[in-house]
């Protein structure tokens, strides 16, 4: 059975007339039998009551009629619903992207992107990096932004944004009023650090490692607000981005990292296998063509 058939035969439905019927959906009479045989065929009974000539839908028919009609009207709202998810102006574009970039990256791209193609609809989610780019493997979303870079052969890493790192210490720390620092100098502080699955915590680690030493990290969180306030309360020290625009958090002190490689680079990632809607495509090449954002 085909869609095809239950359109013309919601057709003949209609008329009961098959001259009549195959002459307006531009088919042969015999074509048109042949499809009211077919889903005759399925159902397993006569769908019309057929007198010489004359055809006269019948019970059975009435029912295949009936839901056959809103099967049609699924079907043509979906084809609806899909083009306008394909529209490059108004289409769906599913964004993932590591949480702590939700704040001001994430929101400064739709708010730029939306001045050329106002309609578009994002559909965003936010975690931490290795899940981020697991929903980008399983194409749960079209596009991620992550940090670090990604690994995978497959998943092409545009750099868009950077964000430098800063040692944060509690303002009754030792350090409290220096104003740079080389991270070997803190080997032996006690840190606090998001778990390791997050791209920020791969950071870390990395410049931990080039500067000596491997850091003691007497906590994990999964959030950095929950960092900052740990600093801020004594548990330790952290490496993290500048805040967005404002005051420090109460009982936090920054300090400049002299260690090369203190930034965070945001990337757009997408799968270099996946062939993207237009929508999609579309703020690919925005993102792509969008100059360097530094904080």
């Amino acid at each position: 059975m085909e869609i095809r058939d239950l359109e013309w035969f919601v057709a003949l439905a209609e008329t009961e007339q098959v001259t009549r019927t195959a002459e307006g959906l531009h088919i042969t009479q015999p074509t048109l039998s042949r499809a009211v045989n077919r889903l005759e065929k399925h159902f397993g009974t006569s769908l019309f009551d057929r007198t010489g000539k004359r055809l006269r839908l019948n019970r059975y028919g009435e029912v295949v009629r009936a839901h056959a009609a809103r099967v049609l009207g699924e079907i043509d709202a979906a084809e609806q619903r899909i083009g306008a998810m394909l529209d490059p102006q108004s289409g769906v574009v599913s964004l993932g992207f590591v949480t702590s970039f939700g704040s001001w990256l994430v929101p400064r791209l739709m708010q730029e992107y939306r001045q050329q193609a106002a309609s578009t609809q994002f559909l965003l989610e936010g975690g931490p990096a290795d899940q981020v780019l697991d929903m980008l493997r399983h194409e749960s979303v079209d596009a991620a932004i992550c940090s670090p870079q990604p690994r995978d052969e497959d998943i092409h890493w545009h750099p868009i944004a950077e964000e430098p790192l800063r040692l944060v210490v509690g303002d009754q720390h030792p350090l409290a009023n220096a104003k740079k620092i080389d991270l070997a100098r803190v080997s032996d502080e006690t840190f606090v650090a998001l778990r390791p699955e997050f791209g920020l915590r791969q950071i870390f680690d990395a410049l931990c490692t080039k500067a000596g030493f491997t850091p003691a990290v007497v906590v994990e969180a999964t959030e950095i607000p929950t960092l900052w306030g740990l600093v801020a309360s004594g548990a330790g020290v952290a490496v993290l981005p500048v805040p967005t625009p404002g005051p420090l958090p109460k009982g936090t002190k920054q300090l400049f990292i002299k260690d090369s490689g203190a930034v965070r680079t945001a990337g757009f990632a997408t799968l270099s296998t996946r062939q993207q809607s237009p929508p999609v495509a579309r703020f690919i090449e925005f993102v792509h063509d969008h100059p360097l954002i530094k904080r």
